[in-house]
């Protein structure tokens, strides 16, 4: 009856029982990326930890995931780069500093057995053979002569070292030749040479020297000429000796640096100076030890 039906509406049913008021429906609406999702069950939140670094990774697994696009191409097909191949360290610039230019902002350490002058220079030897290595004075100009042939008599196949000069103005200045010399006559070249000058107004602040790196690849470095003194580059920083005495000149740019200012001198405004000494410092060896670079390097490619 229609007094029935109006009870069961009210939620009365036929036995009496009262039941519980239905909820009311509400209406979803659905957008285009659910149709795509459509019976999957909603995933969880979860904390996603970040992925290892390169280190972390290379000590985990045994290989190293810092390759360009185009080393992973070849990863694909080769397999991933090992950290260490066959039980071989990788070339790095740790293991081989003098392969990269030289740094700029970071100075050596001093170390035990320095006397005044080699701990003036030690800063800069930062990324070279020559950073921990106790140094020996090789040739002295005031003492030896400022001859070539005495010179090479000096340096030759001693291995790497560093120059330093003192103008009759004052200015302490030099480089680095990371190849040395053997007196062949060649040009030898390396990425690593740099040359200095210590304090003055291009040193910046706290910093001992300004350095200027190798431009232009690693060749004509150091002109190796046994008729010659230190020669970096043709022109960067030339000391010939014999005839030209005390001569020094320098023409920056073409091989090395400029200085920060454009000045294409390491003398500042003079392009020839004369010197009030000149030195050479090279690393100390152990009997039987090997020297690095005591022979010629026709197909030098570094």
């Amino acid at each position: 009856s229609p007094r029935s039906r109006s009870i069961i509406g009210n939620g009365i049913n036929n036995s009496g029982n009262i039941q519980e008021p239905q909820q009311q429906q509400t209406s979803t609406t659905l957008y285009l990326g659910d149709f795509f999702n459509f019976g999957k069950k909603e995933e969880q939140e979860t904390t996603t930890p970040p992925p290892p670094t390169p280190e972390e990774e290379a000590a985990q697994t045994g290989y190293v995931d810092d390759e360009d696009p185009i080393e992973k191409i070849f990863g694909i097909f080769f397999g991933k780069k090992e950290a260490e191949p066959m039980g071989m360290k990788r070339f790095g610039q740790e293991r081989f500093p003098e392969q990269y230019p030289a740094v700029l902002d970071e100075w050596a350490d001093p170390v035990e057995g320095d006397d005044k002058e080699m701990a003036l220079l030690r800063p800069l030897l930062k990324n070279t053979n020559l950073e921990t290595r106790n140094l020996r004075l090789t040739y002295d100009a005031n003492r030896d002569g400022y001859d070539p042939v005495t010179f090479h008599s000096k340096v030759d196949k001693q291995g790497g070292a560093i120059v330093f000069c003192t103008t009759r103005a004052g200015i302490q200045c030099g480089g680095y030749n990371p190849k040395g010399w053997v007196g062949y006559g060649e040009a030898r070249g390396s990425i690593a040479a740099f040359l200095y000058i210590l304090g003055g107004k291009y040193a910046a602040a706290g910093a001992p020297a300004i350095k200027l790196r190798k431009v232009g690849g690693p060749g004509l470095a150091q002109m190796d000429l046994p008729e010659s003194g230190p020669s970096f580059s043709p022109d960067a920083l030339v000391i010939p000796l014999g005839k030209d005495g005390r001569l020094a000149r320098s023409k920056l740019g073409s091989y090395y640096e400029r200085l920060p200012d454009g000045t294409n001198s390491l003398f500042g405004k003079d392009s020839n100076v004369q010197l009030r000494d000149l030195k050479v410092y090279h690393g100390v060896y152990a009997e039987g030890e090997y020297i690095p670079f005591t022979d010629a390097e026709p197909f030098a490619l570094y």
